[in-house]
């Protein structure tokens, strides 16, 4: 819940530069797992997560625009 408290607070721009930055995470986790295992790998299913979350609050600004 804190998570997207703080997302909705996010202007757009700076929402969009959170998403490119928690994607790039995303695949560094994922090579660096595919070499040798991560500490914790539950890292990656969080970063996927908020990876979706960003996009859902990006949506939901878009379809409040165009109504």
């Amino acid at each position: 819940m804190k998570n997207e408290i703080v997302l909705k607070e996010l202007s757009t721009a700076e929402l969009k530069e959170r998403l490119e930055t928690e994607r790039a995470n995303y695949q560094k986790m994922l090579l660096t797992h595919a070499v040798s295992p991560l500490e914790n790998p539950n890292k990656i299913k969080e970063s996927r997560k908020n990876i979706a979350r960003c996009l859902t609050e990006l949506r939901a600004r878009e379809i409040a625009g165009n109504k």
